[in-house]
C-alpha cells in the first residue's frame, strides 16, 4: 500500500521506517526545510525508560498551583485566554490521582522499555549513527534526604523490571568524573545502566536518509492545509504545493495534530507542553559529561553527543508560544557551569525553545478512530524519542492486521 505519513518528526520517521520495513510505499509530508527541526531537535536526548514517571503525578496539582507564584516549579502553569488550555488542565488533574498515576506509569514503562528493543534492532539494521551513548543515565541528588526519597521512589521501576542501582557519592563520581567540581554538595545518585542517550535529529535525519535510499518519498517545506475526507474515508491530503493521495495515512504532526483533526470533526487530547534547552559546544575543554545525567533537586537534565553538551528544563503549560528570552535560561545556564565548569564553552550557548505534544495520561495516541484509512501516532510528551520506535512497531502491526506487542486498549485512554 501507498503510506502518507504526516509529519517528519522522530515519530513521523520512525513510523515510515518500520512501514516501509513491512514492504509500503512511504511518503512523508513535513512543513520545515528538512526533518526533525522541532521537537526532534531540542530534546535533552535521552533514551529513558527509567524516567517513565508521568507528569499527571498526585504531586502535580500543588506543583502547578505554586508556579502561578513561584518562577522555580518544574511545571509551570501560564494563564492564557484560550479556553482548550483550562480543559486540558482539567483533564491532566484528573489523572493525578495515586490510581492513575501508578497505572499511567507502568503501562508509559511497558511502551518505553519494548520501544527500545525494537530501536536496538533498527540500529544493528541499519546501521543508523547518532552520537550514541550507552553507559546508562545517573540521576543524582545533593541533600542526602531526597535521595533516600527519590531512591525509594525508584523502586517503582525496579519492580517493574527496570535495572536501577543505587550509588553513593564516591562511585557517582567513578560513574561520572567530571562531576568533581561539586563532588562535596552531591549526596549520592540512582544510576539506570540500560538507558541511553544521543542527538535524536541525528537519528531523525539519518533514519530518514535511510528510508529515502530505499525508495520512500521524503518531501520537506510542504506544508498541510486539510485532510480531506468522504464519510469514514479520507481521500487526500491538501497541501500548499498540491494535493497527496494515499491508501492509507498516519498522522504524526505532534502538536498540530488536534488542529488539524478538528477539520475532520475528530477531538484529539494533546496540548503544547513548552520546554527549553541550550545547546553548549564542548570546544577544547577537557571535561565535559561523559554520561548523560539529570540533577534532581534542579530538574535540569544534561546530555553529551558529539561536539555538543545539551541542557535541558522546565514544562510550562502556556499555550502555542514558542518564544523565548535569554533570561528564560539562565538558571539552567548556571546550572550547567556550576557542574561542568570544565565542561563545555559556556558563552556560546545557542538556545532554543518548543513544544511536547502531551496528553492527559502522558501515554501516545496511536492507531484509528472514526476514519478507516487514518491512523494516529502522537502525542508522545516528553519522552517522545524514547517511545517512538516501540509506537512505530504497533502502528505498522495494526495496520498489518496483526496483533501488536501491546494491545491498543493499554495505552489509548486519550
Amino acid at each position: 500500500m501507498r503510506i502518507a505519513i504526516l509529519g517528519g518528526g522522530v515519530v513521523g520517521i520512525t513510523a515510515a521506517y518500520e512501514l516501509q520495513k513491512d514492504g509500503h510505499d512511504v511518503v512523508v509530508i513535513d512543513k520545515n526545510d528538512s526533518v526533525g527541526t522541532e521537537t526532534s531537535w531540542g530534546n535533552a536526548g535521552l533514551i529513558a525508560p527509567g524516567h517513565s514517571f508521568t507528569w499527571s503525578s498526585p504531586a502535580a496539582p500543588m506543583i502547578m498551583l505554586k508556579s502561578l507564584f513561584m518562577a522555580d516549579q518544574s511545571i509551570r502553569f501560564r494563564p492564557t485566554a484560550n479556553p482548550a488550555q483550562y480543559v486540558y488542565a482539567l483533564q491532566f488533574l484528573a489523572q493525578c490521582t495515586a490510581a492513575r498515576s501508578a497505572r499511567n506509569t507502568a503501562r508509559k514503562y511497558a511502551l518505553a522499555s519494548y520501544s527500545q528493543k525494537v530501536m536496538h534492532e533498527t540500529i544493528k539494521t541499519t546501521g543508523v549513527e547518532f552520537d550514541r551513548i550507552d553507559r546508562g543515565i545517573l540521576y543524582f541528588y545533593r541533600n542526602a534526604d531526597k535521595f533516600r526519597a527519590g531512591a525509594e521512589h525508584m523502586k517503582i521501576m525496579r519492580d517493574l523490571g527496570h535495572t536501577v542501582d543505587v550509588l553513593d557519592r564516591d562511585r557517582v563520581l567513578e560513574l561520572e568524573p567530571a562531576l568533581e567540581s561539586v563532588a562535596g554538595e552531591i549526596a549520592g545518585g540512582v544510576y539506570c545502566p540500560s538507558d541511553e542517550s544521543g542527538s535524536c535529529f541525528k537519528f531523525t535525519t539519518n533514519l530518514a536518509a535511510h528510508v529515502a535510499r530505499n525508495g520512500g518519498e521524503i518531501r520537506t517545506g510542504e506544508t498541510i492545509r486539510a485532510i480531506e475526507a468522504s464519510g469514514d474515508e479520507v481521500t487526500g491530503v491538501t497541501t500548499d504545493k498540491g494535493t497527496v493521495k494515499a491508501d492509507v495515512y498516519v498522522m504524526a504532526l505532534g502538536c498540530q495534530s488536534p488542529i488539524l483533526s478538528r477539520g475532520l470533526g475528530e477531538t484529539l487530547r494533546v496540548y503544547p507542553i513548552k520546554g527549553y534547552s541550550l545547546t553548549i559546544p564542548v570546544g577544547n575543554n577537557p571535561q565535559p559529561p561523559t554520561v548523560g545525567s539529570v540533577d534532581e533537586e534542579n530538574l535540569v537534565a544534561i546530555s553529551r553527543f558529539g561536539e555538543n553538551v545539551r541542557v535541558t528544563a522546565t514544562a510550562e503549560i502556556a499555550g502555542y508560544d514558542t518564544g523565548h528570552s535569554p533570561a528564560d535560561f539562565d538558571f539552567m545556564a548556571s546550572v550547567a557551569k556550576e557542574l561542568y565548569p570544565q565542561g563545555a564553552d559556556h558563552d556560546r550557548p545557542q538556545m532554543w525553545a518548543g513544544l511536547r505534544p502531551m496528553t492527559p495520561t502522558n501515554l501516545p495516541i496511536i492507531g484509528r478512530r472514526r476514519h478507516r484509512n487514518l491512523y494516529y501516532d502522537t502525542g508522545h510528551g516528553h519522552i517522545g524519542w524514547t517511545m517512538s520506535h516501540g509506537s512505530a512497531r504497533i502502528l505498522a502491526d495494526v495496520i498489518a492486521g496483526l496483533p501488536p506487542a501491546i494491545a491498543l486498549g493499554e495505552i489509548n485512554d486519550n
